[in-house]
């Protein structure tokens, strides 16, 4: 078992960095190419041409071995975002980030139940109502992929300018509230809204907990750290990053906000910050990380869109969750005095969906509130959304994304 699944880790692995390398090499961000490898290696391809080949490589209990490993990785990334963080520049931008979150949750949840109520209703599996079924797809347009999100703001490197902040502080909140969408949705599913009550209250607690207690806490640990030996401290870190990861998950909302806000009570200009992220930042971003995109794309199943039909339904779905996303977005941010832009910039960058999407999606599926052949349109929904992110900035700041601060452009005549 141990042997298969190094060999399994190494191929993933391999063709992920190889595929990420070929978008990169077309000024597409890595991670789009690390999520189209797994659809390689996964049943959409690799599957249909030489089914035995993948049968070998990915056998079912291999399968979640490897996910564990991809799940540790992207924890551990999250965890490396809220640690970059600068806590000052995110409490100026707090009124920002809290108008661009609800306008991109509120505008596409309710295109998304329009276009239920309109077009999807006969694709409900059988048993489920109408209202459970379009509060579900609203929820699940309203998501942005917060890890994916962040790595195309470092691919671009755009992730210290103020409309990059912006996009990274509006979706944290942003998918906070679908999260908290999300538990009361499946609460509903399952006969019940005790557990989706109880799931917004244990994360209100645990924030609290985490800003009034274990932020002064971490800001003594790290006035500590200087001058002094690291392993103690750094420990300590990683355990606390893990616990916080183990918290949320377990209230229901996802052990990416744990590990998020575990990284952002660290202040981000400590000695401790540097020595952890110096530790830890490699084998995140060159092991782990692209195996958890990888994995996740070999549970899509493109193959399930098929026919005219289901092809038109699945051009509006992407229309219409791009439309609510980056209208919603680009009305907010305009509210706000930001440059045309500017805000189309941050409305694109609010449009990326990616994995966070199938995480949505599965929940979703296993519930039994979509069928596979709606699970499938949203999957190609979250690829194109991701892929058009790049060139929707381009098409907002011009061809140089990369070396122009969006402060500088919001100043410049």
């Amino acid at each position: 078992m141990l042997a298969h699944l190094v060999v399994a880790l190494v191929v993933v692995i391999a063709a992920s960095r190889v595929v990420g390398a070929g978008f990169a090499a077309v000024r597409q961000p890595r991670v789009i190419g690390e999520m189209l490898a797994g659809i390689l290696l996964g049943p959409s391809l690799l599957g249909r041409v030489a089914p035995d080949v993948e049968a070998w490589l990915l056998p079912a209990d291999i399968t979640p071995q490897l996910g564990f490993v991809a799940q540790v990785g992207v924890v551990s990334f999250m965890f490396m975002v809220g640690l970059e963080l600068d806590s000052s520049a995110l409490g100026r931008s707090r009124r920002e980030a809290t108008v661009v979150s609800i306008a991109g949750i509120v505008v596409p949840f309710a295109l998304g139940v329009i276009l239920t109520v309109t077009a999807l209703s006969s694709l409900a599996p059988v048993g489920v109502s109408t209202a459970l079924f379009a509060s579900f797809i609203g929820v699940a347009m309203s998501v942005t992929a917060f890890p994916v999100l962040a790595r195309i703001l470092v691919d671009h490197k755009i992730s210290k300018t103020r409309v990059g902040m912006l996009a990274l502080t509006s979706a944290a909140l942003g998918d906070v509230i679908a999260w908290c969408l999300l538990a009361i949705v499946a609460g509903l599913a399952k006969t019940g809204s005790l557990r989706s009550l109880q799931t917004i209250g244990l994360t209100i607690a645990f924030v609290t907990f985490m800003l009034v207690v274990a932020r002064p806490l971490a800001l003594r640990i790290a006035m500590s750290h200087e001058g002094r030996r690291s392993h103690p401290r750094t420990a300590f870190v990683v355990f606390g990053v893990l616990v916080s990861a183990w918290i949320t998950q377990a209230i229901g909302v996802h052990a990416l906000f744990g590990a998020f806000l575990f990284g952002a009570i660290i202040p981000h200009d400590s000695k401790l910050a540097n020595d952890v992220e110096g530790k830890l930042k490699v084998v995140v971003v060159s092991l782990l990380l692209p195996a958890f995109f990888a994995f996740s794309g070999l549970r899509t199943q493109l193959s399930l869109v098929h026919g005219v039909s289901s092809w038109w339904v699945c051009g509006l779905v992407i229309l219409v969750a791009s439309a609510g996303k980056i209208g919603g977005v680009f009305v907010a941010a305009r509210s706000l005095g930001m440059s045309r832009r500017d805000a189309s910039a941050l409305g694109a960058l609010m449009n990326t969906r990616g994995l966070m999407e199938l995480v949505v999606l599965n929940i979703g599926l296993d519930l039994g509130v979509i069928s596979h052949a709606l699970f499938a349109m949203f999957v190609v929904m979250a690829l194109v959304t991701t892929l058009a992110t790049s060139p929707l900035l381009r098409v907002a700041w011009g061809p140089n994304v990369a070396r122009e601060p969006a402060d500088d452009r919001a100043r410049a005549p």
